[in-house]
């Protein structure tokens, strides 16, 4: 199955706005009281064995269940016969709310993130239809349960043969968007190792360095515009809480965080196609993103987005018929790829490679961007010949037995 997300920014009326705006509040209230009941129930389970306290802890029967999805479930389908205003959102987006809570639990417990908050007004952006059928869907509008036709730009067009399955509804700072997710009963195979293979190393003064010796600049989207939302957020906190004024101070404080993520996926989807261009395997480092964003240089790390830069690419090579893969990024620039002598750490200041032992002299992220790629030959079963300094290619194994 081929299952693809494709982004339409939508056009509504006020009625449409108004039930969006809605239904996010609900699905908020739902959200906080279903989170409500689950942390009061790890609260009751807090306590210690010989005492209980009853300021931080709450008395729950030692026999109640832990509240999971499918009895909230339950639970939403009793309130709803009894809260009018639950009986306005179709069941099945409060469904999605309620699941979407049971992956933040999920999420907390096999990925370590921290425990689910609760969501102020106006936190919530985003519900799920679950269930669309084909018809529903034409060529710039979709029709939403309980809502009806609501027209979308059509920026790009649909593929044909794709069947609709689910529809997210996103608010965001520019307006209302609507997420398309298609499913094609075709099996893609991934793409296997072929063509000439190519190393990424990243860094925060070349943002891209590739074996082939292409440097990218880093942009700062966020450092070259801190000044100016440090001056937005200013405004904001000068005004009332809820003023007409504290939301338009908002709306521009939204806009500008808006622009500047836009403007970062936007480089990202350009380099990830300049350096897809004429290879058939692209190798990158498995860094630890967490780690470096806690760092001395966290701020300019996040800004890079290396993560979503990785995300990007991935997808792009899929598209593109081109091997991706991950490999160990440890000492990558403490290694020479001319003699694979190891020289020790360098400092950050030092922005040329130059070997004590063969005298190869390169650029110090192109020199790891080298090792990268040997690396990643290695882990797909190629021999790294070499061509001279600097150059070498990778051989199948087979291929070089049958050379001998």
């Amino acid at each position: 199955m081929l299952i693809l997300t494709y982004e339409y920014k939508l056009k509504p009326n006020n009625r449409e706005k108004a039930i969006f705006e809605d239904w996010l509040e609900i699905n908020r209230k739902v959200y906080n009281y279903a989170l409500s009941e689950r942390k009061a129930w790890f609260k009751s389970r807090s306590c210690q064995i010989n005492a209980c306290s009853l300021h931080s802890e709450y008395i729950i029967p030692a026999d109640a269940p832990r509240p999971t999805y499918s009895a909230q479930c339950k639970s939403l389908t009793i309130a709803k016969k009894e809260i009018p205003e639950l009986r306005r959102v179709q069941s099945q987006v409060l469904q999605q709310t309620l699941r979407r809570l049971e992956q933040a639990f999920t999420s907390m417990w096999e990925q370590n993130h921290g425990f689910p908050r609760f969501k102020k007004p106006g936190a919530m952006r985003s519900f799920l239809f679950p269930q669309l059928k084909p018809e529903d869907l034409d060529e710039d509008q979709v029709r939403l349960p309980l809502i009806g036709w609501v027209i979308f730009r059509p920026s790009r067009p649909i593929p044909e043969g794709g069947v609709l399955k689910q529809a997210r509804i996103v608010k965001r700072a520019s307006g209302w968007y609507i997420m398309l997710t298609l499913e094609w009963g075709v099996s893609v195979p991934s793409p296997m190792p072929h063509g000439e293979p190519l190393g990424v190393d990243v860094g925060l003064i070349d943002f891209v360095a590739t074996s082939n010796g292409l440097n990218v600049k880093r942009p700062k989207f966020f450092v070259d515009l801190q000044r100016k939302l440090k001056l937005l957020q200013k405004r904001v906190s000068s005004k009332k809480i809820g003023s007409s004024n504290w939301r338009k101070a908002q709306y521009k404080v939204a806009r500008l965080h808006e622009h500047i993520a836009n403007t970062r996926k936007d480089f990202h989807w350009k380099v990830a196609h300049r350096i897809c261009n004429e290879v058939g395997m692209i190798f990158v480092e498995d860094l630890n993103l967490v780690g470096l964003s806690r760092g001395m240089l966290g701020k300019h790390c996040l800004d890079a987005g290396w993560g979503q830069f990785f995300q990007i690419l991935e997808q792009c090579c899929f598209k593109r018929g081109v091997y991706f893969q991950k490999v160990n990024g440890r000492k990558t620039s403490q290694i020479c790829p001319n003699c694979q002598t190891e020289t020790g750490k360098k400092a950050l200041s030092e922005r040329v490679h130059v070997c004590s032992n063969c005298g190869y002299t390169t650029n110090r992220d192109v020199a790891a961007a080298q090792v990268v790629c040997q690396r990643g030959l290695a882990a797909v079963g190629y021999t790294v010949k070499m061509l001279g300094e600097g150059k070498f290619i990778g051989i199948p194994m087979n291929q070089e037995s049958a050379s001998f």
